[in-house]
């Protein structure tokens, strides 16, 4: 009779890692590769997304930038599907850069619009990430009165000192400041008197389903409490419903994000209401 212990070992490749493990690295290895030529060829672009107001008229408050890749086939791959394997790497200080000048390049392009990009707090201490923010400020001052950064809450934490003061440096721009994931992560309610945020962003899981969600429905009126109390504009991430957006409303959310409303889009929707206005 084998022994568990001999079937045990028999399972695990030289390398020490059990198959699923191996498969793990292998596909993780697969998915570097792919960002990391679409980062050396420019094959980068940003999705766009709108946060709606909540109260009439409804208008857009502003876009929200998705950074993309694309593969050697031309095919779109989302920030999911790559971004929890590049995070801490080098290639990720590289996507902050690109989503940057990505998202600077459509307020210059588009002075009628508002929008948000995702970055780290590591970006701050990455020297062409900070060469990428003065260039265009430089050229044109009234970019950053159109700049929301957002950060997650997670990387808020990791560093606060270093995000701070970064915020406090960017005032004299107008650059606003968005908490991202809020209520996901561990953020002290104390560190709101010292960061300058201002908006925060309640995480999806919260949102999805709240209407039949009566633990998420407590949650999320706690939520915005808390940043009602510090004065700041508070978006619902992930609203799919009419149900869901009525009683986020009733709550006193202010802007509402999610497929309701339109999912994240590679060609500008702003570019698509001028031309649907100029045909009528």
């Amino acid at each position: 009779m084998v022994s568990k212990r001999l079937m045990k070992r028999a399972s695990i490749p030289e390398g020490g890692q059990d198959p699923l493990s191996a498969a793990v690295v292998r596909r993780d290895r697969s998915v570097l590769d792919v960002v990391a030529e679409a980062v050396k060829h420019d094959q980068t672009l940003l999705a766009f997304q709108p946060i709606m107001q909540a109260m009439p008229p409804h208008e857009v408050a502003f876009y929200e930038g998705y950074i993309r890749v694309l593969d050697s086939t031309g095919r779109v791959i989302p920030a999911r599907e790559f971004m929890h394997v590049v995070a801490d790497t080098e290639i990720g200080r590289e996507l902050d850069c690109l989503a940057l000048q990505h998202g600077l390049r459509a307020l210059a392009k588009s002075p009628q619009i508002r929008l948000s990009v995702n970055m780290s707090a590591r970006a701050i201490g990455y020297s062409r990430w900070n060469k990428v923010l003065e260039r265009f400020l430089k050229k044109d001052n009234t970019l950053g009165e159109r700049l929301v950064l957002e950060i997650t809450e997670a990387s808020a934490m990791d560093t606060p000192e270093l995000v701070i003061d970064f915020m406090d440096r960017m005032q004299k721009h107008g650059i606003a400041f968005a908490l991202d994931n809020f209520g996901a992560g561990a953020t002290a309610i104390g560190h709101f008197r010292d960061f300058l945020f201002d908006a925060v962003k309640i995480d999806g899981q919260f949102i999805r389903g709240l209407s039949s969600n009566y633990d998420n429905q407590a949650v999320t009126r706690a939520l915005v409490g808390i940043a009602k109390q510090f004065d700041l504009l508070v978006v619902a991430e992930s609203v799919e419903t009419e149900q869901d957006a009525a009683m986020l409303v009733s709550m006193g959310v202010d802007c509402l994000q999610g497929f309701l409303y339109g999912a994240p889009m590679v060609t500008p929707p702003w570019l698509e209401d001028l031309k649907q206005r100029s045909r009528a």
